[in-house]
């Protein structure tokens, strides 16, 4: 195995039968870039060929699981990252080389739901955004009580790669509702909504995680391999792959909206944070109405 820059793996379990990758930028909140994604590919590649690896394990190191992807402007990038010029020299908007660049992303993502291997996401802190659509992708998601899982992009940044997962795991309604919205759910929540498989309390979430995977874990690596093919040819047939590549390249559009514009502005204007801020105010203070008869 090689070493890595962004992610840590390691092996343990019955006869290190389980793989457990860490997602390991806990200064930025394990915000996610193209190294660490090509870095990610290249680990679950060689997971997936080894026989002895039977269930493989993604979480985040500090404080959360990840914030999303990384947006910091002028962020020094990785010799080896590629790097799609979103416009022109005339500043024109070059909307294939956006698509190009997200569907890379996809690509990624994609395989955990495609590897023969069965994946579980553990979630803490924060699964946000793009480390939402990231949990998504795997077979099974655990996740502290308390986390907050949502994808704020959704106010005017894009659209959601995992908008055509939520409706295969929510009912139509509450799937819109968080895609209109934005709105985030704890880990509580989204297990009583039936998003993740279950939640615990963080202090118990490395061991049950650690226990669940071992329960999965006592069927061979090939067999477990068959069992998520059969599984995922069900929903593949409902049009996954399709939508996924579709929601992509609405992504893509959608950074030319004029919400997405005003956000880019704000962004200019008064940094990222700022630009944060302006954008969720309309939506603090409102949250109570959830519940209400």
């Amino acid at each position: 195995m090689a070493d890595y820059n962004t992610i840590i793996l390691e092996r343990l379990g019955t006869d290190e039968r389980l793989a457990r990758i860490t997602l390991n930028r806990p200064e930025k909140m394990n915000a996610l870039t193209g190294e660490l994604f090509t870095e990610l590919s290249e680990c679950l590649h060689d997971l997936e060929a080894d026989q002895a690896c039977r269930v493989i394990i993604l979480r985040g190191a500090g404080r959360c699981f990840s914030a999303g992807y990384d947006l910091t402007p002028g962020r020094e990038r990785h010799p080896g990252e590629r790097v799609y010029q979103g416009r022109d020299a005339k500043g024109r908007a070059l909307l294939m080389n956006v698509r190009t660049s997200m569907q890379q992303i996809t690509d990624v993502q994609m395989y955990l739901w495609n590897m023969a291997k069965i994946t579980i996401a553990q979630l803490h802190g924060y699964a946000l955004a793009g480390g939402c659509e990231l949990a998504m992708m795997t077979d099974l998601v655990v996740a502290a009580d308390d986390t907050q899982i949502g994808h704020p992009g959704l106010r005017g940044l894009g659209t959601a790669r995992n908008g055509c997962i939520w409706p295969l795991v929510l009912s139509m309604r509450k799937a819109k509702e968080y895609y209109y919205t934005g709105d985030s759910m704890t880990g509580a929540e989204a297990a009583d909504i039936e998003m993740i498989n279950y939640a615990w309390p963080k202090e118990d979430l490395d061991a049950n995680t650690i226990e669940f995977a071992e329960r999965i874990a006592n069927g061979s690596s090939d067999h477990l391999g068959m069992l998520k093919t059969t599984m995922n040819r069900f929903y593949e047939n409902m049009g996954i792959y399709s939508s996924v590549r579709s929601a992509t390249e609405q992504d893509a559009m959608a950074q030319m909206t004029e919400w997405a514009y005003e956000f880019g502005e704000s962004i200019r204007e008064g940094g990222l944070k700022h630009a944060f801020q302006t954008r969720d105010a309309p939506y603090q203070g409102t949250e109570g109405f959830r519940g209400k008869d």
